[in-house]
């Protein structure tokens, strides 16, 4: 169930109060620049049942000012910095309203996603060195890492101030590498939408390209059919699977077990291999599309059954390792209570106690929901380990049951042609990593006015520095793998 209501500025504070009491979540908050106002459209979410309400708030765009809900909620406070970086809204009585994503090389009052932003600026560092909180006292010292690291992950900066080898305090810095992709999605067809949703994290294709065309399929209200359906679903957990897998790996080889990363990125390969012949690009690209769904060919019960009892394997040899073991126990505990305080989706979340999934809270399909939610309550390492091992059993499960009711080729409805007026949708999917929002709206001719992607590490970034603090520095690098977020999702 959908609903929209148009709010007063001074509505906003009590109507987001009561939906969060009501057990609703902030999934989203989106600006934008209509004609005579500023609009910000603050999505919240619950279920089961799937019930969505949108709140919209229409500011003056001489003076766009609007009440901060940060109080209220954390990732409020954060959609609230990210909106006025990029819009110039000002949040007011914002607790910590420093910069978010704003780069040191954008002038103050530019803002990229404004209709007069024009070009982009020359890069210079025009406010000097970014202000980090500097830790003192005898012993501490700050250990810099990044933004450039060894290897290929993207860039982040990460400021330790310690004393001895424990952590005191970590910032991590992110927003090195904005893209634009809000604005590119501006005036574009839904076709040309759609590979530009598959590269907002390209580890997460599937998950994008189906919260993208859920919304879009809202928003035109085109009913997709149930074998395609069925061939999304089935996407969404192969996705799952070599992502999980290739984190097991990765996980084991940051305690020096190299050889079961060989073995976890053996099968990863074989995953890869198996989603090019499902659909011709070893990401999944081109399987999900708007109205339906395209497939080249079905996985082999015989290869899945194959590759399942290679990964249970590969996870039985882990646990029972005792060094792999005991380095994963209460290594980098994020309570349940500051999981729900910041907001944390997907696997970190279920990992400290929060039963939180989007196939069951907000199912596109009557097929492909799990029969559990695999939950663990320590929030250490081994919990988000033993998090994805599960939910990999869960898949090859779902995978098994959906392959009945798929058929291979393209099977899709049509979009109906362009209607009068502005018409709106959000799609809600359990991405790998958690759940992906994306909310479109479309102009009279059918292209797209405004798509507000949010990829679940948006949410999950500020746990890290939170399940880190007081443990050493040599945990840094197997915790910031037990999160595996995206910095190209978090930085559209």
């Amino acid at each position: 169930m959908r609903t929209v209501h148009d709010v007063h500025t001074a509505e906003l504070p009590n109507r987001a109060e009561a939906l969060l009491r009501e057990g609703h979540r902030l999934a989203l908050v989106a600006a934008h620049h209509d004609a005579d106002a500023v609009r910000i459209v603050y999505l919240f979410v619950s279920g089961p049942p799937n019930t969505r309400t949108e709140l919209h708030v229409h500011l003056d765009p001489a003076r766009p000012e609007v009440p901060s809900l940060a109080h209220l909620s954390f990732p409020a406070g954060r959609f609230e910095r990210e909106m006025h970086d990029l819009h110039g809204i000002v949040p007011l009585d914002h607790p910590l309203p420093r910069r978010l994503v704003r780069h040191f090389h954008w002038p103050r009052g530019w803002y990229p996603m404004h209709p007069d932003a024009g070009d982009p600026p020359a890069f210079s560092e025009q406010e000097g060195p970014y202000p980090f909180l500097e830790v003192t006292g005898d012993g501490v010292y700050e250990i810099p890492v990044g933004p450039v690291h060894a290897g290929l992950i993207e860039p982040g900066h990460f400021r330790f101030s310690v004393v001895g080898e424990t952590i005191l305090k970590l910032k991590a810095r992110l927003w090195f590498v904005h893209k634009g992709i809000e604005k590119l999605f501006q005036g574009r067809s839904v076709a040309a939408g759609l590979p530009l949703a598959e590269r907002i994290s390209g580890d997460t294709a599937v998950g994008h390209a189906l919260a993208y065309c859920l919304a879009v399929e809202e928003a035109t209200g085109t009913a997709v059919p149930e074998q395609a359906q069925c061939a999304r679903a089935l996407l969404l957990e192969l996705e799952r699977l070599h992502n999980h897998v290739a984190d097991l790996g990765m996980l084991c080889n940051d305690v020096g077990h190299g050889i079961l990363n060989a073995h976890a990125q053996r099968v990863r390969e074989q995953l890869l291999r198996l989603n090019h012949a499902v659909t011709g690009h070893r990401l999944l690209r081109g399987g999900v599309v708007p109205g339906g769904s395209t497939l080249r060919a079905l996985p082999s019960p015989a290869q899945m059954k194959v590759i399942g009892d290679d990964i249970r394997e590969i996870a039985r040899l882990a646990l029972g390792h005792s060094t792999v073991h005991d380095r994963f126990t209460d290594t980098a505990i994020l309570g349940a209570e500051a999981a729900r305080d910041i907001g944390c989706l997907g696997y970190v979340a279920r990992a400290s106690g929060l039963a939180q999934d989007a196939r069951i809270a907000h199912p596109f399909t009557p097929h492909g929901q799990p029969g559990r939610v695999p939950v663990h309550t320590s929030g250490d390492v081994l919990a988000r380990f033993l998090v994805r091992a599960e939910e990999i059993d869960a898949s090859l499960e779902l995978i098994r049951q959906l392959s009945d009711c798929v058929a291979t080729g393209a099977v899709l409805r049509p979009l109906p042609p362009a209607a009068a007026g502005t018409r709106s949708g959000s799609g809600i999917v359990e991405g790998w990593r958690g759940t992906i929002t994306t909310r479109v709206e479309l102009a009279t001719d059918g292209t797209l006015t405004r798509v507000k992607p949010v990829e679940p590490s948006f949410f999950n970034w500020p746990a890290l520095p939170v399940a880190l603090a007081d443990t050493i520095v040599p945990d840094f690098p197997l915790t910031n793998k037990s999160f595996n977020l995206s910095y190209a999702g978090n930085d559209l």
